[in-house]
């Protein structure tokens, strides 16, 4: 009987693990995972596990029973702590060694460390504990600064105050995500915040945090100091690889695959979700992507894959993320970095707002799309953009989704 070790008991692990029975994988599956506890989700950590909506059994991913009637074995509390990948062997901090047919390495990412030392009082979310820990500070009330203005920062800001807490947010660039969306539609991001009661010091940089928990001093390179009972740091995340710095793979901010998910050099070793940076043929390029729906989309493939070796299909997708701040529900599709012109259809203002922003690039291809509070429109721009739609159509369906909407036979523009 064949053997696939599962590195990893997030969700591109505990999806690897399911997918390969639903693929009909007959062998033996082994899933190991470093925290002690049953896997669980991470998008409600910075939602709504942290604001009290759901509890920790509410957010499991793989209880026990499911795993037992699946099949799964289930390797808990032990994290892996070295790869031989010429002997087929996975060995675990506790000791114990795993021998495999195939390995699925679906370690994840870790939460960028914070720069800035202090004894108590400042958080990353990343874990299930530290959401907790978290949730705890916030409850015992004062102001919160929260460095950086990417999705999990503005997430925890919007969750902070809705618990009533007093939130500023801090971040270098002068607009929220203005990299990825640029600076136009970027500052609606600003707004958002600012129209639910939260400061924010975008522009600014973070020098140093001292004190401690309930008595933090946030200095800023302005000058200004900002005093904060707790401070959450979402800088970003690096992949858990280091661990396989001895395995002979190649890693380069992840473990570096081919199109079909494996890493390079092997044919018995697979990467999936946010530790894998793998070939698009689509982009031409290695990419990695830390989201929930890629991790669950490449889970899916790896198993496929690993079932069909003889006929491995390419992993292309259309990038897609998606982010709950207040009363918006933001979309991703698509890569707005590649984009040379865009243009916004509906509303990104407000309380009601209900719109989008389509990104074209020097091809005169759709690129990307980002709706706020507009599902309909974001599904038809994903369609759109895997048959590499030109700007000017998908522009066109757009505006004519919105005229619908709108209950008139024209179009917005």
């Amino acid at each position: 009987m064949s053997t696939t070790v599962v590195v990893g008991s997030s969700v591109a692990g505990v999806r690897t693990a399911q997918a390969l029975r639903t693929e009909g994988y007959d062998g033996r599956v082994v899933l190991v995972g470093a925290e002690p506890g049953p896997p669980y989700d991470k998008p409600p950590l910075s939602k709504q596990f942290l604001s009290g909506a759901r509890q920790a059994h509410e957010v499991t991913l793989l209880t026990a029973q499911e795993a037992h009637l699946a099949r799964i074995e289930l390797r808990l509390g032990s994290a892996a702590r070295c790869l031989d990948v010429a002997a087929r062997r996975l060995r675990l901090a506790d000791g114990a060694e795993l021998a495999y047919d195939t390995c699925v390495i679906a370690t994840g990412a870790a939460a960028r460390p914070s720069p800035w030392p202090v004894r108590s009082g400042l958080h990353v979310v990343r874990t299930l504990a530290d959401s907790a820990a978290l949730r705890a500070d916030l409850l015992r009330g004062g102001p919160v600064v929260v460095v950086g203005g990417g999705f999990v920062g503005a997430e925890v800001a919007a969750t902070a105050r809705g618990l009533g807490c007093a939130v500023t947010v801090v971040d270098p660039l002068p607009v929220p995500m203005g990299r990825l969306l640029g600076p136009e539609v970027g500052a609606h991001f600003t707004a958002l915040h600012e129209r639910h009661g939260v400061a924010t010091r975008f522009g600014t940089g973070v020098e140093a945090v001292t004190g401690e928990s309930g008595r933090l001093r946030v200095a800023l390179t302005d000058k200004t100091v900002l005093p904060a009972a707790t401070v959450v740091v979402g800088i970003g995340a690096v992949p858990n690889d280091r661990w396989l710095a001895g395995s002979g793979l190649l890693l380069d901010d992840g473990v570096v695959c081919d199109e079909f998910c494996r890493a390079v050099g092997t044919g018995d070793v697979y990467a999936a979700g946010d530790v894998a940076r793998w070939y698009h043929p689509g982009h031409g390029t290695r990419v990695r992507v830390e989201h929930w729906t890629n991790a669950v989309d490449q889970a899916a493939l790896v198993a496929r894959n690993i079932t069909r070796p003889e006929h491995p299909q390419p992993y292309a997708p259309v990038p897609y993320v998606w982010s709950d701040q207040y009363d918006w529900k933001i979309q991703i599709a698509g890569t707005p970095a590649d984009a040379t012109r865009h243009t916004v259809v509906g509303r990104l203002s407000g309380g009601t707002a209900r719109g989008g922003a389509l990104y074209g690039d020097d091809s005169g291809r759709l690129c990307a799309a980002v709706t706020v509070n507009w599902p309909r429109a974001l599904v038809e721009c994903r369609r759109l953009l895997a048959g590499q739609a030109p700007f000017d159509t998908a522009l066109d369906r757009v505006d004519r989704l919105a005229a619908r909407a709108a209950g008139r036979p024209g179009a917005t523009r």
